[in-house]
């Protein structure tokens, strides 16, 4: 709106420079750049003598516009001021800002796209108060994520600078979700040459590109497509599976979801069995899995079953019973 108001004056305080210059011009019979060169000292109010001695018509030309000038003129000053502190400065500073806010991060994610893929997935992390940093470089996409108060950086994600601005060294993991796969594997093979150990989750619109991505260094791909595909064909096979499947991964009104917790190195129930550990009694969970730190999955595991450092352990509970567990583990 300022932007536009700054327009509208500059173009009267031209529409009067045009009006003088050609009153001086067809009036007084001054020459074309005498006639500006008046009109614009005229403007400015600057204190210089005529150039001529002017006429009772030129003096009313004059009149007009000292009048109009210095109301269109101080008006348009005051209007670029408004603009410059209130949009360009706070843009600046609102810059320092977010640079300061994304340099503080650890153990963050960062999302590479902010279309449909990279949206939803941003607004699972941020609903689970989880960091992360969006980049992106399509304007249209970063005025969304002003507005959703994400931390950003509007830049190329294939580029080295994006992805250390984004914190690349002190980050959890880093996800590729821009619409083309050939700019996905570009994204993995720059984040693998910065950091070598990063986590890349890619997404690949098309199946034969997952090995390109898993080639690239990828550590997980998905295929949003395919797997929309088969949800669609399970939920008209398997319909109660799917059920099953929200309840336990999308929560549902029991306030049932199903979660990872890693038991850590100091936690008191290593060594212990699952009876002794005491986790469905203390908190109402049911143990679906647990994959050791060496990478086997034990799915429904006996009561029997040691409880070891690294152990992830996948339960089904409510939210808050989770968080208790984490504490625990």
């Amino acid at each position: 709106m300022e932007s536009r108001k700054l327009r509208y004056s500059l173009a009267l305080l031209l529409g009067i420079i045009v009006f003088g210059t050609g009153g001086y011009y067809a009036f007084e019979n001054m020459p074309l750049f005498d006639a500006f060169y008046m009109t614009i000292i005229t403007i400015s109010t600057v204190g210089f003598s005529e150039i001529r001695p002017l006429t009772t018509l030129g003096r009313t030309i004059t009149v007009l516009i000292i009048v109009l000038g210095i109301s269109v003129g101080t008006y348009s000053i005051g209007l670029a001021v408004q603009w410059l502190v209130g949009g360009e400065l706070q843009k600046v500073f609102g810059r320092r800002k977010l640079q300061k806010q994304i340099a503080e991060l650890k153990k963050h994610f960062i999302i590479c796209g902010f279309g449909r893929i990279g949206r939803t997935i941003c607004k699972e992390l941020f609903e689970d108060k989880i960091d992360f940093v969006v980049i992106e470089q399509d304007h249209s996409a970063i005025e969304e994520v002003v507005a959703e108060k994400y931390l950003f950086l509007e830049m190329d994600a294939t580029s080295e600078e994006a992805l250390q601005a984004a914190g690349i060294m002190q980050a959890r993991g880093l996800v590729t979700a821009v619409n083309s796969d050939a700019n996905n594997v570009f994204i993995t093979l720059t984040a693998k040459g910065l950091r070598s150990d990063i986590f890349v989750l890619g997404r690949a619109s098309e199946e034969k590109n997952e090995q390109k991505l898993l080639k690239a260094g990828a550590t997980r791909v998905v295929s949003p497509y395919l797997i929309g595909a088969r949800r669609m064909a399970h939920v008209l096979k398997r319909p109660t599976v799917v059920d099953f499947l929200d309840i336990a991964t999308m929560g549902n009104k029991l306030g049932l979801i199903m979660e990872e917790a890693e038991l850590g190195t100091k936690s008191n129930l290593i060594g212990k069995n699952l009876i002794d550990s005491r986790l469905r009694q203390n908190f109402g969970v049911i143990i679906v899995a647990i994959k050791k730190s060496s990478g086997q999955m034990i799915f429904n595991p006996v009561p029997s079953e040691t409880l070891e450092a690294g152990d992830v352990i996948v339960v089904i509970g409510k939210k808050e019973d989770l968080k208790r567990m984490s504490e625990i583990l």
